[in-house]
């Protein structure tokens, strides 16, 4: 390993190298191409830079002046691209290389401006990387090497075109290191195509994943899940919090409910421009923010410093997701807290998800107001501050207060302006275990009738839902199950309501002419109504249109023939005018009244003369 990188390393704390960073920079592989799986938080970044480090300064010890780029580095999404220029250039720092960014929402000008100027690394986002390239903006014959960074995700956001046409413009004899957390097909065959012999670094199965993660599943009572999260983030107080929402509705709504209750938070997601999702960033990083409340595509790719805790307030919609938003904590070694936040029907799905993901969870239920008042005390006695012996300067403050009150009246009003300082905690409901009968249960009894008609009518449930309470003079309170079958449909009654429901609907029980309606014994658990034809994948999640949308591309128009017909409007010839010479033919309104026939303009003064000549005959 080259000096100036050591050297760096020390300066920020290193003293033992990840596992992913150690295999990477295993002497044995040389420069040969390397195809990295790891897991996210592993110390990927650092690692690449390392790797890195021999190809790119060969046998100096620091880069000379900037010039054609020596490496480029592409990452999904610009946060990410950011955070990576940032580790390089403190990691290459006293190596004195020129480390510049090219990535979408950023002024391409001062982009062309740097690379003008030179650089040795290029950090950038595949979209504005193949824009410069096209413009000319940037010289790539002097690469040695290509990163493609968290490979799998670009390929998840359409990126695949992009990168084929980046890795074309590039010389042969470059070297392509591929990071990715999974090496999927597609991804095996990027490889394939675009790395020459490219050598296998695996560090998943190494150890337990997410090993440096503790998991917590809190069951809560139904509608307390934001009164959770707030007791969540007050009995942690983690320096640095993010919780994920799977929508941005969501997003701006928690936002706005912990800013009233006094937490300092920042919120991500798609609506948000770059200048306020970097503002917002780099208020967690200062400090002046201590909750991120974000989408997953909003936090794809972060890295913030000191943090320690992960609150799913949404649960993530597969097992991939839930290792991804998890991996925001817990990075390079440091300990970190995942959290998830299920009611009593969510918990079968947060169990499920954990199984898939081979993590174990400690399970329980949310902290109570008086859990989190505890360990206020428990943080408050183990304050510094108890150990830190009296200044000279507060002897005479601590005098004047133990003359004036009491050790017991002093105490007592520490511990109230204290507590003052603090968020309340919120008062939980207990959580009721799930059971499917309880929705049965709590409708009451019920009577079931059958409607002629389903599937094969083109029934919709949310057409004839209103249509139903209108013909039997019942609210949608009154009606339970509504089940859609091929030829009918069936529809579950209050039993107290059976009495008025008959008496609207007449001795003919029809729903309408077509549509008989008959009272029919609770259904079987057969008449559920059929299957989907296709079961969704595993892997679909839940999308936020708003955030992080696909390009809009114009569609192309379809071919237009012209109408070789008549016209639409076709000008009519005047007829020969076979009136005798001085006689004119008024013409019919359809007041009744006649008109002399109007030659030219309407308005002109002849028609004028004309129209008044015809109301006045005597003249």
């Amino acid at each position: 390993m080259k000096q100036a990188l050591t050297d760096a390393l020390s300066e920020r704390g290193y003293e033992t190298l990840t596992p992913v960073q150690t295999a990477v920079t295993d002497p044995e592989l040389g420069n040969s191409d390397l195809l990295v799986s790891a897991q996210t938080g592993s110390g990927k970044t650092v690692g690449f830079g390392l790797a890195l480090g021999p190809t790119l300064l060969e046998d100096d010890e620091s880069f000379g002046p900037a010039g054609k780029p020596l490496a480029l580095v592409i990452a999904p999404t610009r946060e990410l691209a950011m955070q990576v220029m940032r580790e390089l250039t403190w990691l290459y720092g006293k190596a004195n290389a020129v480390v510049t960014s090219c990535v979408g929402g950023m002024d391409m000008r001062d982009e062309r401006r740097a690379l003008g100027r030179g650089a040795h690394v290029v950090v950038a986002t595949p979209g504005r990387l193949r824009d410069h390239i096209m413009r000319g903006s940037i010289d790539l014959s002097g690469l040695r090497a290509v990163v493609l960074d968290e490979a799998d995700e670009m390929l998840d956001l359409g990126f695949r075109e992009d990168l084929e046409f980046i890795l074309e413009a590039s010389p042969k004899s470059r070297r392509t290191l591929l990071f990715s957390a999974t090496v999927s097909g597609s991804i095996a065959k990027l490889a394939k195509t675009y790395q020459n012999d490219a050598v296998r670094v695996s560090t998943i199965g190494e150890r337990q994943q997410h090993s440096d993660i503790e998991y917590h599943l809190m069951s809560v009572a139904n509608r307390d899940d934001e009164k959770a999260i707030i007791n969540v983030l007050r009995y942690y107080e983690s320096p640095g919090a993010l919780v994920f929402c799977n929508t941005r509705a969501t997003v701006n709504r928690l936002t706005t409910r912990l800013s009233n209750r006094g937490f300092s938070v920042v919120s991500l997601s798609g609506e948000l421009s770059q200048n306020e999702r970097t503002h917002a960033l780099q208020a967690m990083r200062d400090g002046r923010a201590r909750v991120c409340v974000a989408t997953d595509v909003a936090a794809r790719g972060i890295d913030l410093p000191n943090l320690d805790l992960v609150i799913h307030a949404d649960l993530p919609s597969n097992s991939e997701t839930l290792l991804h938003r998890s991996g925001r904590t817990g990075r390079a070694g440091r300990k970190g807290v995942s959290i998830l936040i299920a009611n009593p029907k969510a918990l079968r799905k947060a169990a499920r998800l954990l199984s898939t993901a081979k993590l174990t969870a400690e399970q329980g239920p949310a902290p109570s107001a008086e859990a989190v008042s505890a360990q206020d005390e428990a943080r408050m006695l183990a304050d510094e501050a108890w150990h830190t012996p009296v200044a000279e300067k507060e002897s005479e403050g601590v005098a004047k207060l133990l003359e004036l009150h009491s050790p017991e009246q002093i105490a007592a009003a520490y511990l109230r302006l204290y507590r003052s300082r603090q968020t309340a905690p919120e008062e939980l409901g207990e959580p009721q275990p799930f059971d499917p009968r309880d929705a049965k249960a709590a409708f009451g009894p019920s009577v079931w009738f059958s409607v002629a008609g389903g599937q094969n009518a083109g029934v919709e449930v949310r057409r004839f839902l209103p249509k139903l309470c209108k013909v039997g003079g019942i609210t949608k309170d009154d009606i339970g199950a509504i089940r859609v079958q091929h030829g009918e449909t069936l529809v579950e009654i209050r039993k107290g309501s059976v009495d008025g429901f008959l008496k609207s609907v007449g001795p003919k029980m029809e729903f309408d002419r077509e549509s008989p309606i008959t009272q029919i014994d609770a259904p079987s658990a057969a008449q559920r109504g059929p299957k989907p034809k296709f079961k969704p994948k595993a892997s679909t999640a839940p999308v936020d249109w708003n955030d992080d949308p696909a390009p809009r591309r114009k569609k192309p128009k379809a071919p237009t023939t012209k109408d070789k017909g008549k016209p639409k409007f076709k000008k009519r010839a005047r007829p020969e005018d076979s009136r005798p010479e001085g006689v004119v033919t008024p013409l019919k309104k359809k007041g009744g009244k006649n008109l002399a026939p109007a030659v030219g303009k309407a308005n002109s003064k002849k028609n004028k003369a004309r129209r008044a000549a015809s109301k006045n005959p005597s003249n």
